[in-house]
């Protein structure tokens, strides 16, 4: 991993990963090897800091519909 993709994960909100983690095509550079788990685990993170209630708002946000 370099140190632009790490300051970059590090520099996003919980609603910009979650829209590039189901928007982005496959094989993107930033979900592979150890990017890709340190991306994960930050994700992660910030979802647990944010709560439920502010993960199912952003989803709603980029376009999840729900049932």
């Amino acid at each position: 991993m370099t140190e632009e993709e790490k300051e970059s994960i590090d520099s996003m909100d919980y609603e910009s990963m979650l829209r590039l983690w189901r928007n982005a095509p496959a094989g993107h550079h930033l979900f592979k090897g150890e990017t890709g788990d340190y991306y994960k685990k930050v994700m992660s993170e910030k979802r647990d800091e944010i709560g439920n209630d502010a993960h199912v708002m952003a989803s709603k946000n980029i376009g999840w519909k729900g049932e």
